[in-house]
């Protein structure tokens, strides 16, 4: 957990690396196993690859990390690197901000410095927390195999004076590991959430489903655990899990032998296990079983997310809310009444169950204050109910989807800080746990997992709604290279979209625990104010990202790596200028999912 949004350890000023396709490896390299890493020879006379290569060894089972990163090192060196086992293995996840510098001193001796931006600890039960060190270089030294004097072309180098702990490359942890989805109920066991895993690519492929288990039973990620629950203590799988006649079987000890906990364990795992298809079967030490004829099936009867259409686009256009009108796309209709529709600055409308809509509206207030405006019902929303509080700056807000019959909430930064709002426009501060001024808000599908931008820099929580309360759990801190964040969005389950700054500004995916980043815009030519984001999910699949964003007033549409404006001509009823004037310019575009 943040004592400051300083504290991580995290560079302010770096310059942007575009994570790319993986460390390097020579020419004959590839003999090594399935997601193996490169061997300390592979890299033969190369010292760069050789450096890259170190940089990658601690990838693959965790139970070998040391012995692959030790076989690197000198043998007059390896106990400086102190050896961990089972749960207490802990590789450093690190982004190298720049390439690493290698220089000869005149002893012959090379010296390598490795300047690095801390990303998290990934641990053997393939969660990556957040960073516990805060080191942004490293520095270490090479030396050939061979006697001095020999060279280094049969055996290539060692290190000596290597760092203390280990070291992964953030480009090797997506080269040698693949990512998984698990997922955890909601407190009151009516949602799934999802959390992220890393499994390596050496591990067995008939292993994922004890692996699956095993995540399940540790529990949700640290800064989670306040939005969901985790199974009953002392859960345990009891052997692996084992394929018979086509079908998988899993053996539990599940204390209190509940058969509707195991039901909803079945969806769990169903969800956690998203590309396995076929039967599987669930029984306790108590003989309790749940069958599951086929998982896709299953999944298919017990959707992720309550999504029953797909997203429409809006954009605010001369004070009022109108829909966008693009080829191929579904041009939705206006879910507010034309009397509501004026004075708008920038708008959310989600839908929920039982054909309601949920809509809250930032609209300009006397004195150039802005005010909050939010109602539901059947749309067009029969009655919007104004705040009674007026601020400087309203941000974009954001709804917690609701379910069934509960009471709508939402989330909206005001005037530096987050409030709770509800469907009759009732405000309430929500206390964020980490210091500096709030400005922007995003809620995943599952309304549980809330982005933030404190200070200017990206931040993690989990939303509880327990007892008709917002609340937030301990903020996590998310690496990245971009600065001085101005937007946020969730631009799929575990990523983001995330404005900010490379020396110019951009928008880039970022991964929720850091370790991805992806540009997507990399020139936006002014600062991003207002981000919007269709998120990809398994629910209802999309065939590229959808996303639109304002900048100094415009309005822009993403298309496959590029940006193009969004047109007065593509606002569906938009009125005409005035006699002599101009057009003007579609602003705050947001979707109604």
């Amino acid at each position: 957990m943040l004592a400051t949004a300083a504290g991580c350890g995290i560079p302010d000023h770096t310059d942007v690396q575009v994570d790319g396709s993986g460390p390097a490896v020579s020419a004959g390299a590839s003999s090594f196993g399935r997601g193996e890493p490169p061997t300390r020879t592979a890299s033969g006379t190369d010292r760069e690859t050789f450096v890259r290569n170190f940089l990658s060894a601690a990838a693959g089972e965790p139970e070998r990390a040391y012995a692959r990163v030790k076989q690197f090192i000198a043998r007059e060196d390896r106990n400086r690197l102190a050896e961990k086992q089972g749960s207490e293995v802990a590789i450093n996840v690190v982004r190298l901000t720049e390439d690493p510098v290698i220089t000869e001193n005149a002893s012959g001796l090379l010296t390598v410095r490795v300047p690095v931006q801390q990303v998290g600890v990934l641990r053997a039960n393939g969660v990556l927390g957040p960073p516990v060190v805060t080191d942004t270089e490293y520095q270490f030294s090479l030396r050939g195999s061979a006697e001095p004097g020999e060279g280094t072309e049969a055996g290539g180098y060692y290190v000596t004076d290597p760092p203390s702990v280990l070291l992964l490359d953030a480009l090797a942890l997506q080269l040698y590991f693949q990512p998984h989805t698990v997922y955890f109920w909601n407190s009151d066991a009516t949602r799934l959430v999802a959390d992220q895993r890393y499994l390596p690519l050496a591990v067995p492929t008939e292993r994922l489903v004890s692996e699956a288990v095993k995540w399940l039973i540790a529990g949700p990620s640290e800064w989670l655990r306040q939005g969901v629950s985790g199974l009953p203590d002392r859960t345990a799988l009891i052997n692996n899990a084992v394929k018979t006649d086509g079908r998988w079987e899993v053996n539990l000890d599940l204390p209190g032998d509940d058969r509707r906990k195991l039901e909803k364990l079945g969806i769990q795992l169903a969800w956690s296990l998203s590309d396995l298809n076929g039967p599987l079967q669930l029984t306790t030490r108590n003989q309790s079983r749940v069958t599951i004829d086929d998982l896709a099936a299953h999944r298919l009867a017990n959707p992720v997310y309550p999504l029953t259409e797909g997203p429409q686009r809006f954009t605010v256009y001369a004070g009022a809310i109108h829909p966008l009108v693009f080829e191929a796309e579904a041009i939705g209709t206006v879910p507010i009444r034309t009397e509501d529709n004026h004075d708008i600055v920038s708008a959310a409308v989600r839908r929920a169950a039982g054909e309601k809509t949920l809509a809250a509206l930032v609209t300009a207030a006397p004195g150039g204050r802005q005010r909050l405006v939010t109602g539901s019902g059947a749309a067009p929303v029969p009655v919007m109910t104004p705040a009674t509080q007026t601020f400087t700056a309203i941000g974009r807000p954001v709804w917690l989807r609701p379910l069934g019959t509960a009471q709508p909430y939402g989330l909206v930064v005001a005037d530096g800080r987050l409030y709770r709002f509800d469907d009759r426009a009732r405000m309430v501060p929500v206390p964020v746990g980490v210091a500096g001024q709030v400005t922007a808000v995003a809620a995943s599908l599952d309304g549980h997992r809330i982005a933030l931008v404190v200070g200017g820099r990206l931040c993690l929580s989990a939303a509880s709604l327990d007892g008709g309360v917002v609340s937030l759990g301990p903020v996590r801190q998310v690496a990245t290279t971009l600065t001085d964040l101005s937007a946020v969005d969730w631009a799929q389950e575990n990523t983001l979209a995330v404005a900010g700054s490379t020396n110019r500004s951009a928008v880039y995916e970022v991964g929720v625990d850091g370790a991805l980043q992806t540009a997507l815009v990399t020139d936006v030519g002014a600062r991003v104010t207002h981000l919007s984001v269709y998120p990809a999910n398994p629910t209802y699949v999309l065939p590229t990202v959808m996303m639109m964003y304002e900048a100094n007033g415009v309005a822009y549409r993403y298309r496959s790596s590029s940006a193009e404006t969004i047109r007065s001509e593509q606002v569906l009823d938009a009125p005409p200028p005035p006699a002599g004037g101009r057009a003007g310019s579609p602003t705050a575009p947001f979707f109604l999912f």
